[in-house]
Order: structure tokens, then sequence, then C-alpha cells
């Protein structure tokens, strides 16, 4: 029987057991954040049972380790303990501990179990006391807490043991409500920042107190124009006033906004003017829901906001757009008209000459009219993607001489000189069309240039095309306008460009929609206000102008042989492919066409294509990643055709390896010229690449073997890659123009965009290890090209 001496030292452990547990209790339940919870917890266990070290390691749903914390040990120490080989294997065991373990030595027990040994970052003793308790939440296993060296060189107690098994099941619950608070904080950072990039203005609203409780970013974007000086978007509800759809206007100073959300009152897609004292408004789209209660109050109001502005504007567009066609419209029916008029009423006094030229008034008038309402015809036809064109072999010389005759006998003044590169071919183009495109662009020039400075017109061929130039000296165009240019009617948007007073506006859109109709492409370009324009455009040559072997016709190969060009089209829009069906049949080729990526191999191996039409965005997949398998097996040309013309998307797809990029709408004709151009390509003979391989310093290219190597190390390069070095190697120590290598190697008409280009450069010295910075093998010469070094 105990003494009540040795009964009284009981009961003191006892209290200070129960002491120290529920202040460390305490301790972890003071904060909701999830790593302070964890470092409490681990600092907590390590006090409570004197040990030197603490761990404490987190299991997700997989049984993996999500989180762990240490105690005790420095920044080395952690480090030292996670990156031994034999951690690995030690936690797996450790960490899946169902019952509590103590022992008085580590590495007895590990050896015993045929674990591999470990040297802990800092030991004390060579035995390593060592204690572990599993941490479980509702009966599942949650984690694993781990505390070694107790004080002293001592051994762990059984009541150690039962004290850090009862913290742990404590700290169990503390560690779920600290990582469900850390998973909601999360969602509703994600939440947060999902509203706060949102399109439309998303504002809530206590209900009780009128306060806005939040206000996202475009919200406040959309108020910002009604701001008072410096005060917050907040401080404009007790000044501004709402003029609703129905005519009724709500003063917020005189009805206070807790008053007016207390009705409740569901609100959709209603315009309504927001208005400040001074006047100052912006008209917006908004649905307000209430957020009730269980018993039916209304506890937050959440109102959405819709900036109308660019509606009013498109509005003020179609108003000025009416003003401007009535204007352009009712000048020639005055003049015809007042001559009527004028012949019918003073007949009897007119000479005959007075009659013919009341007459030619009329009929110039006449054709005035008949030529805007066909200009307006043909805007309508590019918009909705009907225009046609009908085009022929046709001579440039003729095209460029006939739309030089009609703008000279229009009477300008100005001197037109003409640099036509030598044998240039025949164009595939509707003759009647592109003597509009340069007759607008020569009427452009005229007007923004002073008549006693000369318009000069280049044409050259490039490639597959014929490039036609058309420069002024005139008033040029400011930087930020360029990409309005070719936008239907760019005055209406308050361009003040020179050009825009004369003539309604939508010339140049139409020059666009023509040269797009042919297959070509159409820019603009210019130094600033005051130095000059340049508009140039592009024409596919006509297939028998070829100088090299071209790909026979599709009317011609039925007709020779009976073996039609087979065309792979991968689109999972229904409508694209029966659009692009019908015109690949009507010129001749054999459609296979398919909405699913999955299908491509089993096409691609049953009919052998020859060229593949590409959406970008597939089902499941990219279409980049599609044109990659494609090339992987087979040498075909690929064509993007897809609704996305950002610069980016179309520089990803021709760096990746497409041979041409189609923006949706397109018309059949620029389809069909634009795969004309890419199976002509495909079929032009390569530079014939030297016998002998080429050395440059360590630098060495073996042609027959395509290998590129430095100092015996072979560099993976990719095609293009090596085509590049082959064509700097064949021209060591000359400049290579830009020009001269997207065409050459990339075999592109697209002279304007260098940043394949560039990055091609970059990633091969980077392979080559040349830096750019002192370059030993390819040199960069300034807004010209590449040179490489000079083979010794």
């Amino acid at each position: 029987m105990k003494s009540a001496a040795e009964l009284e030292r009981e009961n003191k452990t006892l209290r200070d057991r129960l002491s120290r547990l529920c202040e460390a209790s305490r301790n972890i339940n003071e904060s909701l954040e999830f790593e302070a919870v964890l470092q409490g917890v681990v600092d907590s266990g390590r006090s409570l049972t004197d040990a030197m070290y603490g761990l404490i390691t987190l299991l997700d749903d997989a049984g993996r380790v999500r989180d762990c914390l240490t105690s005790g040990m420095t920044e080395e120490e952690t480090k030292h303990l996670w990156t031994v080989p034999e951690g690995e294997r030690l936690f797996k065991y450790f960490g899946n501990i169902q019952e509590p373990l103590r022992l008085r030595d580590f590495h007895s027990h590990t050896r015993a179990l045929g674990l591999p040994e470990f040297t802990p970052p800092a030991p004390t003793s060579p035995k390593l006391t060592y204690l572990a308790a599993p941490i479980r939440h509702h009966g599942e296993s949650v984690g694993t807490f781990f505390v070694s060296e107790k004080q002293g060189g001592r051994e762990f107690t059984a009541e150690d043991e039962e004290t850090l098994v009862m913290f742990a099941s404590q700290a169990a619950l503390v560690i779920a409500n600290a990582r469900r608070f850390l998973d909601e904080k999360r969602a509703r950072a994600d939440l947060e920042a999902l509203i706060n990039t949102s399109p439309v203005g998303v504002v809530v609203f206590d209900a009780k107190t009128g306060k806005p409780v939040s206000i996202n970013r475009e919200a406040t974007r959309i108020v910002a124009g009604l701001r008072i000086h410096d005060c917050n978007p907040e401080d404009l509800l007790d000044v501004m006033s709402i003029r609703r759809a129905d005519g009724r206007e709500l003063s917020l100073q005189k009805l206070p906004i807790a008053e007016a959300l207390s009705a409740g009152e569901t609100i959709r897609a209603e315009e309504v003017v927001i208005k400040v004292p001074d006047g100052r408004m912006v008209t917006a789209l908004i649905n307000a829901t209430p957020i009730r209660s269980g018993e039916g109050d209304v506890e937050s109001f959440v109102v959405t906001l819709q900036d109308m502005s660019h509606l009013e504007e498109l509005e003020r567009l179609r108003a000025e757009f009416l003003a401007m066609v009535s204007h352009e419209l009712r000048a020639p029916l005055a003049a015809i008209r007042g001559s009527a008029a004028t012949g019918l009423g003073d007949a009897s006094t007119l000479g005959t000459a007075e009659i013919v030229q009341l007459f030619r008034i009329v009929i110039n008038q006449s054709d005035h009219m008949d030529g805007l309402i066909n200009d307006l015809l043909d805007v309508a036809r590019i918009a909705t993607g009907t225009f046609q064109i009908n085009p022929e072999s046709t001579e440039v010389i003729g095209i460029v001489d006939q739309a030089r005759n009609m703008l000279l006998s229009g009477g300008i003044k100005n001197d037109i000189h003409l640099e036509l590169a030598p044998g240039l071919p025949a164009v595939m183009a509707d003759r009647r069309r592109i003597v509009q495109v340069l007759d607008n662009l020569l009427s452009n020039a005229s007007r923004n240039s002073h008549e006693a400075t000369p318009i000069r017109v280049t044409v050259v061929q490039e490639g597959a095309h014929v490039v036609f130039s058309v420069s002024d000296k005139g008033r040029g165009v400011p930087a930020e306008h360029l990409p309005q240019l070719f936008r239907k009617f760019p005055r209406l948007v308050g361009d003040k460009r020179a050009g825009d007073d004369t003539g309604a506006g939508w010339g140049l859109a139409i020059c666009k929609g023509i040269v797009e109709a042919h297959g070509g492409r159409v820019r603009a370009e210019s130094d600033g206000v005051g130095k000059g324009a340049r508009f140039t455009f592009t024409i596919p040559i006509a297939e028998e102008a070829e100088c090299v072997p071209v790909v026979t016709p599709p009317d011609r190969q039925q007709r020779n042989r009976q073996e039609p060009t087979p065309i792979l089209v991968v689109d999972d829009d229904p409508q694209i492919l029966r659009i692009v069906r019908e015109a690949l049949s009507n010129e001749g080729y054999v459609p296979f066409v398919t909405g699913d990526p999955e299908e491509v191999p089993t096409l691609m191996e049953m009919h052998r294509p020859h060229l593949v039409l590409l959406d970008l965005v597939l089902p499941g997949t990219d279409g980049v990643e599609v044109m990659r398998k494609i090339l992987e097996n087979a040498d075909v040309p690929v064509i993007f055709i897809s609704a996305y013309g950002h610069e980016e998307a179309i520089a990803r797809a021709f760096d990746e390896g497409a041979d041409d990029y189609v923006v949706k709408p397109f018309s059949a004709k620029e389809l069909a010229a634009r795969i004309r151009a890419a199976l002509r390509k495909r079929t032009a003979p390569d530079r014939t690449e030297p016998s002998k391989p080429f050395a440059l310093g360590d630098l060495n290219i073996d042609y027959a073997g395509r290998r590129v190597t430095v100092a015996g190390r072979l560099i993976r390069t990719t095609d293009i890659e090596y085509r590049l070095m082959v064509e700097f190697s064949v021209n060591a120590g000359k400049t290579l123009t830009y020009r001269h290598l997207l065409k050459t190697v990339w075999r592109t008409w697209i002279y304007d965009d260098t940043r394949s280009l560039r990055s091609t450069v970059k990633n091969l010295r980077r392979k080559l290890r040349d830096d750019a910075n002192n370059p030993i093998y390819i040199f960069n010469e300034p807004r010209v090209g590449y040179r490489l070094g000079m083979a010794e």
C-alpha cells in the first residue's frame, strides 16, 4: 500500500501533466492560420515530452506526405533530414504506424527490421531515443508525430507516450479546423480573383447599412469617370442618382440606399443612367439580386453592371454612317436634279452646247452614284463572305498601266514613277478588281501628297507571289492609326488621318477584301506624320508562269491521270467542314474530313493526303500538337484554318512548322490559292548542298549525314535549325538579310515578322554555346541580318 507522501507526489505529477496539456491545448487553439497552428503543435508536443527534436508529417488523400514541419532543428539539419538517401524508406515505414511507438534505441530497432541505417543531423547519443504517435481524425490517420532525444539523455516513459497520444488526438481536431480554414481562405481568394478579373462589374451591398461590401475592378472602372477628385467609389453613393428605364429617377441623397435595398426588388437586364450633380453620367446595364436569410429577410444585395459605352459608340457610328451615306448620295443627286430642272425650265433659251453639258453632268453624276452604290454592295459582300472574284492569268504590266492611266485621266498632277522588276510572271487575278485596288491606293496617295511630290509604284516577285507597293511622301499616318486603316469607315472612330476629307471611308476596307479574296495579304506602313506612307499587297503567281516545277492544277490532274490530290480537313465545326469540302471538291481536290482528332493517324495512313487543313482549337487537344504528330510521320504541308487571328497564335503555328495560316471567315478562292501556293512550295527543289563538309574552328557540318558538331559534340537540331545552318555555311562570310533568310529557309512571303527567325538563331546560339555578345560563329548585323564567320 502506497504511503500518503507517495500518493501526494503522484497526484502532483498528474496535476502537472494535466496543466501542461491544457496549456498546450490553449496555445494551439489561439490561431486558425495553418502554418502557425502546425508550428504550435510540433513545438508543444516537443515541450510536453521534454524532447530535443520534434517533427510532424500530415498526409494527403493518397497517403503521401503533404505537409511537414520540424522543431528544435536548424535549417541545415532540416535539409539534411529530407535529403539523406535512406530517409524515404524510413518515413514510409514510421509514417504509417497505427499505434504509438517508443524506442530506447532507434538504430537497433531499424536494423532488426532490415531498414537502412539513418544518421541523424545532430546526434547527442549513440542510441537515439525515439517516440512516435499517429494523428487520427474521425478514425482516419492524417499524419504522425515524432519526437526524439529526451533532455538529459533520459529515455521516454510510458507517461510521455500517454501524453503525446492525448495531445495528438486534440491536435488532430485543431489541425483539421485550420486546414478547413485554409481551404476556405484559398477558395475565397480564388472567387475574389475571378470576380475581380471579370469583364462585368460586380458590387455587393450590405442590405442593412447600404454600404458596399465588395467592389470589383470593372465596377470601379465603370464609375471612374464620375469620381470627384480623389474620392473613393463608395463615396459616390452619397451624391449620385439613378435614372431607370421607365424614367423614374432615384436620388440616393433623398432615399438612402439601405432603404432602397430593403425592398428586395429583383432587376433583370435594365438599362440605367448613373449621374452625379455636375452632369457627368454613365449608362450601364444592371442586374440586381437580393440574397435572403432563412427567415426571408434581405441580408445582402448583388448588383452587376455592364458598361454600355461601346454600344452607344456603335449606335453613334451607325448614325454617322447613315448620315455619311446620305451626304455622299445627296451631292450627285442634287447635281442631277439641278441639271434636269435647268433643262426643263429654260429649254427654249439654252443652246445645244449647254444642253449637252447638262446631259454630261447627269451622266457623270449618275456614274458617280452607281460607283458609290457598288462600293456599298462590295462592303456588304465582303462582310458577309459572299464577295466573289473571277481570277485568270493576267500580265502585271497591263494591270499597272491601266490603273495609272485611270488616275492620270482623272486630272491628278503627281508624277507616277514605276519600278517593275524584270521578268515578272503573270498573276492569277481578277484584272478589274486588282486595277480597282491600285486605283484606290494611287488616289489615296495623291490625296495625301503635295502635287509636286512623286508617287512610286514598285512591283517585284517574292516566292509564289508578286508584291505591289504604292509609296508617297505625303502627310503620313500616326502609328496608333495604322491598325485601323483597313477597317470599314475608319474616319467614324475619330481618325483624322490624311485623306479622310475625300471619299466615303471604305476604300481601304474594299482593297483588303479584294486582295484577301485572291489569297493575298495587304499591309500599311508609315514612319509617322509628315513622313509619307507605303501600302503593299500580294497576289499569287499564275501556275503556268512558275520558273520551277509546279503542281499541276486539279482540273489538268484529272484529265492527265486518275490520281486527284487528296486533302485531309480536321475541324470540329460541321458547317466549316461542309464549306471546305464543297470548296475543295469544286477545285478538283478529293477532301477527307473529320471532326475527331483521334481519327487523324488512321486517315493519314489510309488516304496519304498531299496537304492537311487543320483547326487550331480541337476537342480535347491543341491543333499544334496534332500537327506535330502528323509531321513526325509524314512530310506534308499543313495550313491552319482558325478564328484566332492574334499574332501570337499565328507566330506559334509558323514556328512549329505550319506552311500557312488562314483566319476565318475566308473565301473559297482565297483558300484554293493558298493550297496551290503551299503545294507549289513543297515541290520546289531545295538548294543543292555541297558535297564536302564545312568547318569553322570547332564547328563542323556534315551535309551527307545531316550532322552538326562542335568539338566532336553532336548538336541536335530541328529541321528548320539545320536548314538555317546550311544557308549560313554556303554563304559563310556574307551578311544574309532577314528577308533572304525568311524567303529561302522559311519559304514565306511574310517578311515583316522576324520573330521566328530571331528565336531560331537564339536557340542555335545556345546549342552551339555561342555568346551573342562575343560571338564565334553567328554574327548579328543590326537591322540587316546575320552572317556566319568565314571558314579558314
